[in-house]
């Protein structure tokens, strides 16, 4: 397929989200209409949608509803010439509190979403944001400590990361409910021929991600450092992660539409991979540098389902998407810094400037 740009209808779910507008961004400013399905459930997101109708005009056409609504998926699947599916319940902790939600938003919606592709609009590729809670806590991995969190004893994985042969093992509902989504999403393309790829995420941050505790932790603890409070660490805060630039992340996603007659059927492990592999009190103390000033941090009991360690193996999604190597995650915290900037005003950091306090 060719790449999303001018002429085309692209449906992004949850596309007033983190990953969503970003994506939405980088279509309509090749010149394709982005019609956008978000019940703008997530405080904050609004804006996002503001942001890209503003910039974008016509070629936004917000969609103000939930993919638990079969109905009103499918009238927006119609004329569709190709899916992103960002849209979900995002926090493992919210899905312990509320499974019933996680499942009708992340099961049931992925579902309506396939079916009504599949009815309406048959040859529409669909891509799907999974996650890498499909491989569960990992705790039969053998770690041990360096002084940048933990790394497995394995030479082979500690070097490359967790690949796509990894067996599946959902812990938590969010991990169930996704990682079901996740099957379904592949098996449409067995079962009736659909066009459909899964992404299986680590940790993407940068510009438009609203951070919280519970999920976008990058951004939840630049935003936190720069407003003076205190970071909880659940756990030790040795925990390792492959942090990957949301830039990063679209071109990904933008080179799996392309070529999704090639990958179709495919699930692909995507982060930043070893290169970005960071223990989180390192970059605690890198998001000090950037502000001038080191964060206050507590620590809190491990949360369930976490994983101390876990690093993406690229290599499969970079070979059949010829992709380019990522930002650097050091460079990427500063992007994040100075979007916090121009949203919120001037902050006392390193990226410039004076300081006001930020919305958090």
């Amino acid at each position: 397929m060719r790449a999303a740009g001018a002429g085309q209808t692209i449906l992004v779910t949850g596309g007033a989200g983190f990953i969503g507008s970003n994506l939405a961004d980088r279509i309509a400013s090749k010149g394709g209409r982005v019609r956008i399905l978000d019940s703008l459930a997530r405080p904050g997101v609004e804006s996002n949608l503001q942001w890209l109708s503003g910039r974008h005009g016509d070629l936004i056409e917000p969609v103000i509803a939930n993919v638990t609504d079969a109905s009103r998926v499918a009238a927006a699947v119609r004329a569709a010439d190709a899916v992103f599916h960002f849209a979900a319940q995002v926090a493992v902790t919210t899905s312990m509190d509320d499974p019933v939600d996680d499942f009708a938003t992340n099961l049931q919606g992925t579902f309506n979403l396939l079916e009504a592709v599949r009815h309406n609009q048959p040859a529409a590729p669909v891509i799907f944001a999974s996650t890498n809670k499909v491989y569960g806590d990992l705790a039969d991995v053998d770690l041990h400590l360096t002084d940048d969190g933990y790394v497995p004893q394995d030479r082979e994985l500690a070097a490359h990361g967790v690949a796509e042969s990894r067996p599946l093992d959902f812990h938590t509902p969010y991990g169930c409910s996704k990682g079901a989504a996740d099957q379904y999403v592949l098996d449409y393309a067995r079962s009736y021929g659909l066009r459909t790829a899964a992404m299986r995420m680590s940790c993407i941050y940068g510009p438009r991600q609203l951070g919280t505790e519970d999920q976008g932790w990058v951004a939840h603890f630049l935003i936190q450092a720069l407003n003076g409070k205190r970071i909880t660490l659940f756990g030790d805060g040795e925990q390792v992660r492959d942090v990957c630039h949301v830039s990063d992340a679209c071109d990904a996603y933008l080179k799996l539409l392309e070529r999704i007659d090639a990958v179709s059927g495919s699930a692909f492990n995507w982060g930043g991979g070893s290169a970005n592999a960071v223990s989180l009190l390192t970059l605690v103390k890198e998001i000090g540098v950037v502000t001038g000033r080191q964060p206050l941090v507590e620590f809190a009991d491990w949360r369930p389902g976490d994983q101390r360690w876990f690093v993406a193996d690229t290599r499969k999604a970079d070979r059949a998407l010829d992709l380019s190597p990522r930002m650097n995650w050091r460079e990427g915290v500063r992007d994040l810094a100075r979007w916090l900037e121009e949203r919120n005003g001037s902050v006392h950091c390193k990226t410039g400037a004076s300081a006001i306090a930020l919305a958090s």
